[in-house]
């Protein structure tokens, strides 16, 4: 009898070329960390379930009836023994995702691993005819490199899903294309290498140490030379102005050339940042080597762009730039759609661009798993930014991290470019007198409410409002109009939040900020004298707090400390300021470094994948989204969800047009009939339907009344 996989019209693929097939793809995708019989065995049991005879009818008659191939393969898994136990949750998984382990008081229709070993299924005894079972002798970690072999297995099998899940989709998609869908994987490190040493030629011959491109110089030619050290953790700190974008791309390309690694990651909190590196390194190394993977990245739109789509898919390219939140979501997602990229990750340089952004709340296992990637899957990690966090002590095995930056205390002394001064507590319409003083300066406040209010108080000429209350594409055009004013040397008062502080070029006279964290003070002082043409005595960074208590939700602890050092009369630019401060914030968490004891779902080989990817959001998702259709092309997108429904290409393309708003400032629009439902299919996406409440200074007005009402 033949057992057939996949049919498509004449053509048939064997369900024993099609395990086979994908056993070697999945085995040559594990081979990249060491665990070659692990994705070959994964692969070769994945879809055994196929040679039953009711899977055989309904692909061979078309009959459309559901049967479950999955359960047998992991069923099988158990029947093995050994380390096959394991591969049990990759299987199971390869469609639905991979389960929670359950307990033995499951039943069959429990959706768990348990549940599933007391599924009743069809009988799919004849791959043993043609599929012989490999021995699987590889251990699933090096015990030397871990403190938690619970944990350590459970990210190799969420690798080896990876594998897995890529694998399948490959071979699957080659059959049913006859082998038509073409990818396109880059050029090799080598290449890119020599392709940066050409651009940054002429910089390495600057041998002036006391001038600004003598400077990035000297930290460009010591992160090259650190590229010849062997894998490990290093740490680039770097003062703003010291030329980190290009120095760690060159570290990472002579690391990766090296240790023989496959591709260089970077992962950065915000997409403006992610916009400005990527286009960098396309300019340097090729728009075919460069992957931009973020919800505001279409390459749907054009043919040419079809392999930049299919790339996103597993992350098949020399650079990837990512988020945060799509970075350390994946790797604990339990989804083939987004762990199908996780087998790439490995055998990589991993840079954190502003690693002071590494999530607090879910720190600790964030750090599992750059630990594990480090210590088991071949990796490197860069953590690349000017207020180094102090990590070391949260490590959980011994890793030391190198430094790449040279003289770090002098390179911070030599890039200094503004002074700071502590105005204690102020009123508000003190503030507003010494900005109405100023020339060019910006204000940056910790709420969206303070910056309306002030900006309220103080409009007129030259007079700017930044915030989330405006939609990316309005910021983006206010932004190129506040960088106009400031090149032609015109009158610049910015009021903003704390958005203007990463990946945003600006520079000012002076700069006020509402006390805060360290890292965004700093950030914030990033802002002023930032090109280093003025008298750094000159150039001065305030910082303040309002006489009014006010409530700054997830940052009061972080404002808390920062009052306590300044208190101190410490100096908070420091690098010693800045580990205090860390250290203290760290200690201060303590448990809620994992507030949702992730790590506690993995023990005992109980392991929660399920629970865990439910449970593992970056962005706590109480918001909810309002779309403004004040532009054409907002009125188009809006017209075309409500005619034809969502998409994924319609939604990214929303997401230029919204704003997002906790429940109590969304409560009180609604109590002012401003807002509408779009449609029922997507929960928490509404569009505003006055018109008035979004102005094109500020954005959508928040200074609304409860029990205000607008009649239609």
């Amino acid at each position: 009898m033949e057992y057939l996989a996949h049919v498509d019209g004449e053509r048939k693929q064997t369900v024993k070329e099609h395990l086979e097939q994908t056993a070697t793809i999945a085995g040559d995708y594990a081979d990249h960390f060491g665990k070659r019989e692990w994705g070959y065995a994964c692969g070769l049991l994945h879809d055994i379930g196929k040679y039953s005879d009711a899977f055989q009818d309904k692909i061979k008659n078309n009959t459309g009836k559901q049967v479950d191939h999955s359960t047998a393969g992991m069923k099988t898994c158990f029947e093995e023994g050994r380390w096959y136990p394991f591969l049990g949750y990759c299987i199971a998984g390869h469609h639905a995702g991979m389960p929670d382990c359950g307990g033995s008081s499951d039943t069959g229709s429990a959706p768990t691993l348990e549940g599933r070993k007391k599924k009743k299924i069809e009988i799919y005894d004849a791959y043993k005819s043609e599929i012989e079972i490999p021995e699987l002798s590889e251990l699933p970690f090096d015990p030397q490199k871990t403190s938690d072999p619970d944990f350590s297995i459970s990210m190799l099998l969420r690798m080896i899903y990876s594998c897995l899940v890529d694998a399948d989709f490959l071979d699957t998609e080659s059959f049913m294309s006859n082998g038509e869908v073409q990818r396109d994987s880059g050029e090799k490190m080598e290449i890119l290498l020599e392709r940066l040493e050409t651009y940054i030629t002429d910089w390495l011959g600057n041998k002036e140490l006391e001038s600004v491109n003598g400077r990035r110089t000297e930290i460009l030619k010591h992160c090259l030379s650190c590229g010849k050290k062997e894998r490990g953790v290093f740490q680039l700190t770097v003062p703003t102005g010291g030329g980190k974008t290009i120095a760690s791309l060159a570290f990472a390309l002579k690391h990766a050339v090296k240790n023989k690694m496959d591709r260089v990651i970077y992962v950065i909190p915000y997409t403006s940042i992610i916009e400005q590196n990527a286009e960098v390194f396309r300019k340097i190394l090729g728009e075919q080597n460069v992957l931009e993977n973020h919800y505001n990245v279409d390459y749907e739109s054009t043919e040419e762009l079809k392999m930049m789509q299919l790339a996103a898919e597993n992350w098949d390219k020399p650079v990837v730039v990512t988020t945060n939140v799509q970075f350390f979501e994946s790797l604990f997602s339990n989804r083939s759609s987004k762990c199908r990229k996780l087998h790439n990750i490995a055998n990589s340089v991993i840079i954190f661009d502003e690693a002071q952004m590494l999530p607090t709340d879910y720190l600790k296992p964030c750090l599992a798993v750059m630990e594990e990637l480090v210590n088991q899957f071949r990796s490197s990690i860069v953590l690349c930014t000017a207020t180094q966090p102090a990590l070391q002590s949260l490590l959980r095995t011994n890793i030391k991290m190198t430094e790449l930056c040279p003289r770090v205390q002098e390179q911070f002394r030599f890039f200094k470019r503004a002074s700071f001064e502590n105005l204690g507590k102020i009123r508000e319409e003190e503030l507003i007198e010494k900005l109405k003083e100023e020339y060019q300066a910006l204000c940056i406040v910790n709420t969206k409410k303070r910056a309306q209010s002030l900006y309220k108080k103080m409009e007129g000429d030259g007079v700017f409002h930044l915030s989330t209350t405006m939609y990316p594409k309005h910021r983006r055009q206010i932004l190129e109009t506040i960088r106009k004013c400031l090149k032609e040397g015109k009158r610049c008062i910015l009021i903003s939040t704390s958005l203007v502080e990463a990946g945003v070029d600006l520079d000012f006279r002076s700069v006020y900020r509402q006390l805060s964290g360290v890292d965004s003070m700093i950030q914030a002082a990033g802002r002023c004298n930032r090109e280093g043409k003025r008298d750094v005595e000159d150039s001065i960074v305030s910082i303040f707090q309002f006489d009014q208590k006010e409530n700054v939700p997830g940052q009061q602890r972080q404002i808390d400390i920062s009052k306590v050092l300044i208190a101190d009369g410490k100096d908070i630019s420091s690098l010693d300021g800045i580990q205090q401060y860390f250290h203290s914030l760290y200690h201060l968490e303590g448990t809620n470094l994992d507030k949702k004891n992730i790590l506690g779902l993995f023990q005992n080989k109980n392991y929660q994948f399920a629970t865990a990817a439910k449970k593992f959001k970056l962005i706590e998702e109480d918001t909810t989204t309002i779309f403004i259709s004040r532009e054409p092309e907002a009125k188009e997108i809006l017209q075309q969800i409500k005619n034809q429904g969502y998409t994924k290409r319609t939604m990214r393309r929303a997401g230029q047009y919204c704003v997002q708003l906790y429940a109590n400032d969304i409560e009180k629009l609604r109590g002012a009939g401003m807002l509408r439902e779009i449609s029922g299919d997507i929960n928490d996406f509404v569009e505003l339907v006055s018109e008035e409440q979004y102005t094109e200074d500020m954005g959508l007005d928040l200074g609304i009344e409860s029990g205000t009402a607008v009649w239609m």
